[in-house]
């Protein structure tokens, strides 16, 4: 026996069907799809949809909360902060925002604001302003005798306006009480 000679087993390959060749081919017209709607169309699959069974996204449980509040904030070390002012990227005499790192190229983007944290070491004397601050990034500032003012850690504009949308919608149809006459 020779390698050329190998052949597979009989039966055991088949041919592919061919379709819409003709009504008396018995796969003509429809090619076997059935007639119309979506299901006839080429790369189409309903997702999810296991035969009438209750698909397996229903069958599992629903679990965890995701709050539709919750801002991204951008993590800023304070070692990454004294590497920019070592570098000359930030003025050190300057008040420190989210909006300054962005324009020194510190970080990409603002998003809703900048959280402070306290991995490295900081020896300038800086004034930050930051959404939130880690006790460790406080305790470094203070030591390097800077201050970090910690702004109001209310919700992103975003979702502030989306709340006050809903406000507004609650509201449009209540009428606004009479002023009371001045006694």
């Amino acid at each position: 026996m020779k390698l050329n000679e190998i052949r597979n087993r009989p039966g055991s390959t088949h041919s592919r069907k061919v379709l819409g060749r003709g009504i008396g081919s018995g796969l003509g017209k429809t090619s076997g799809r059935g007639v119309k709607g979506q299901k006839a169309r080429t790369g189409v699959a309903v997702k999810g949809f296991e035969g009438g069974q209750m698909p397996l996204f229903r069958r599992l449980p629903k679990r965890g909360f995701v709050p539709y509040a919750r801002g991204k904030f951008v993590p800023v070390n304070i070692g990454r902060l004294q590497a920019a002012v070592d570098a000359g990227r930030i003025d050190a005499g300057k008040t420190i925002t989210i909006e300054t790192l962005v324009e020194a190229g510190i970080v990409r983007q603002a998003h809703d604001g900048m959280r402070l944290l306290g991995d490295g070491e900081l020896t300038a004397k800086l004034k930050i302003e930051a959404i939130h601050a880690s006790k460790s990034a406080l305790a470094a500032v203070e030591k390097a005798g800077g201050s970090v003012k910690v702004l109001k850690k209310d919700t992103p504009e975003r979702v502030t306006k989306q709340r006050e949308k809903t406000a507004a919608k609650k509201n449009k149809g209540k009428a606004k009480p009479a002023a009371q006459p001045a006694a």
